[in-house]
């Protein structure tokens, strides 16, 4: 994987102040959740079969998430991947997510002994409302992330 590419239009993040930081110590290997984060989006997090990624950074990516009877479109680009220990993208939802603000989302993996402490910012936000409703979601999908990761693989 490329980790020394210049970041092609790094997001002006200047107008919008608001962020926020979740962490979970997830007992799963740094290799796998690195994965989880560049290229398995589909195993744990986007509805089946709506993901395109390559994985690789300024290389933008798709998919859906399918909640209460509702599809929500996510777009973004790698900008910065460091492998099995940083991943850092942008994020681009509509109504009631970002409400179409490039936000960037910094993943960073910490290998220790019980597992892999996942440190998450999530910063851009255009308003505290959509901060808030983020700050609410991530420890929820952070959880989701394990249980579905830790699952067999068929």
């Amino acid at each position: 994987m490329e980790t020394s590419t210049k970041i092609i239009c790094p997001p002006d993040l200047s107008s919008r102040p608001f962020g926020l930081t979740a962490e979970r110590i997830i007992a799963l290997p740094v290799e796998k959740l690195f994965k989880a984060w560049t290229t398995q989006f589909d195993l744990w997090f986007a509805a089946p079969g709506s993901l395109l990624t390559k994985g690789e950074i300024n290389s933008p990516f798709f998919f859906e998430t399918y909640f209460e009877g509702v599809h929500h479109p996510h777009y973004g680009r790698f900008l910065r991947i460091e492998e099995n220990k940083l991943v850092e993208f942008t994020w681009v939802t509509g109504e009631g997510g970002t409400e179409g603000a490039e936000t960037v989302v910094n993943v960073q993996l910490t290998s220790l002994n019980e597992g892999t402490l996942v440190h998450l910012s999530h910063t851009g936000f255009p308003n505290e409302t959509s901060r808030d409703r983020h700050q609410e979601a991530w420890p929820t999908i952070l959880g989701q992330l394990e249980e579905r990761m830790s699952r067999p693989i068929d």
